[in-house]
């Protein structure tokens, strides 16, 4: 058509001016197709790292306000914030056919190995029986069913050189014994209900005979396949918390949702500050094609006088922001993965997420935008020229 390729020759003759709009035009399409992987990178590791905890709800002692009172008696107090033998069996009846998991935990000191510095960690307390269910995976070694074994975290035995069969010396100088590690566990990352990165997990009689307990720090609750965490969460509630509350109830699914929905708030903030300088960039695409009329007001004249229409006008213009919006767009959304590349490989020192349907659509987002705010920029200078009275226009110097 020649009118598109009046459009196209335009940009030759203007070709520095027509390049730093479509500068402008890249870096608008990076700052937002960028911040949206980044999001979309940010949600899925964490997704990953809580996808495991999704089915749990955790139940703690309740530690709010004075005249709180434990198994049903009794002023609540830092010792008694502890949940019961008797509040267990409660839970464990509540949430049949889910599974019902009391943990003990505590910190302590220890040593690893012989003439090692004393170090702080947290230990928990488990049947070994319950392990299957609490969804550990090892990454070496095996799963613990003697008092005098332990599992660790990944964490903790990287960064003590522990590896299987190492023997830790519980609390100060061995005075609490010792446990032989006979499995490390595989990186959880964050975890609703047990942290076991940088932790030990021991037997819960080798924990009740050590410290002379009885009483539990928590107990999780794996739901199975057709409960409902939310209602499980309120059954729960209602068994134990009748007159006095006793436990508070955390429902991880819908944990999850909140966090879920925050980090989609958040990545919808900073995507729309990056938004900021596509609108900037809108301002000098209008500006350069106000620029274009003017410059070529004899010239629409003379096309007006020969019989031109208006919508013909109109559609030069349009042509010529188009192919400065689509141009620049396209280089911005192959920009954009490199910039989420390494913006992911900075943050998040993950790249594993780049290559997926959600960073297809915010790349997908952005060069559209880009081309959306090009075309808007230049309807009205288009219409303007359109519009022009062609007698005034050949008068026009």
């Amino acid at each position: 058509m020649i009118f598109w390729e009046i459009a196209k020759r335009n940009i030759r003759l203007h070709f520095l001016r027509s390049t730093l709009a479509m500068l402008g035009i890249v870096i608008g399409v990076v700052a937002i197709a960028s911040m949206g992987i980044l999001g979309n990178s940010l949600v899925a590791t964490v997704s990953d790292s809580l996808s495991s905890v999704g089915d749990s709800v955790i139940v703690t002692p309740y530690t709010g306000g004075g005249g709180m009172r434990m198994g049903g008696g009794g002023t609540g107090s830092t010792e008694n914030l502890k949940i019961t033998d008797q509040n267990f069996q409660q839970i464990k009846r509540a949430v049949a056919p889910g599974v019902a998991i009391p943990v003990l935990s505590t910190s302590e000191r220890m040593k690893v190995g012989v003439g090692s510095d004393d170090i702080v960690a947290t230990v928990y307390g488990v049947d070994p029986k319950y392990l299957p269910d609490l969804n550990l995976e090892l990454t070496s070694g095996s799963f613990n069913n003697a008092n005098s074994g332990c599992l660790v975290g990944s964490e903790f035995a990287k960064d003590n050189n522990i590896k299987v069969g190492s023997r830790i010396s519980m609390g100060t100088d061995g005075s609490k014994g010792a446990l032989r590690v006979t499995g490390i566990i595989e990186e959880r990352g964050m975890s609703f209900d047990l942290s076991t990165d940088n932790a030990v997990v021991a037997t819960q009689d080798w924990f009740d005979n050590t410290y002379n307990r009885d009483t539990y720090d928590q107990v999780v609750v794996k739901v199975k396949s057709g409960q409902d965490t939310a209602d499980v969460k309120t059954t729960i509630e209602k068994q134990l918390n009748k007159r006095d509350k006793i436990v508070s109830v955390m429902d991880s699914k819908a944990t999850l949702a909140s966090i879920f929905e925050t980090f989609g708030a958040v990545t919808t903030f900073v995507t729309a500050i990056g938004g900021i300088s596509m609108i900037v960039a809108g301002v000098s695409i209008f500006n350069i094609m106000m620029m274009s009329v003017n410059e070529r007001i004899k010239e629409i004249g003379i096309m007006r006088s020969i019989g031109t229409q208006k919508k013909e006008v109109m559609s030069m213009f349009i042509y010529e922001a188009a192919i400065i919006g689509v141009i620049g767009s396209v280089i911005g959304g192959i920009l954009s993965l490199v910039a989420g590349y390494a913006i992911s490989a900075l943050m998040l020192q993950s790249t594993k997420y780049l290559f997926t349907v959600a960073t297809a659509i915010s790349v997908a987002e952005g060069v559209g935008f880009g081309i959306v705010i090009c075309l808007a920029c230049g309807l009205y200078p288009a219409w303007q020229a359109a519009n022009m009275n062609p007698i005034d226009a050949l008068r026009h110097e």
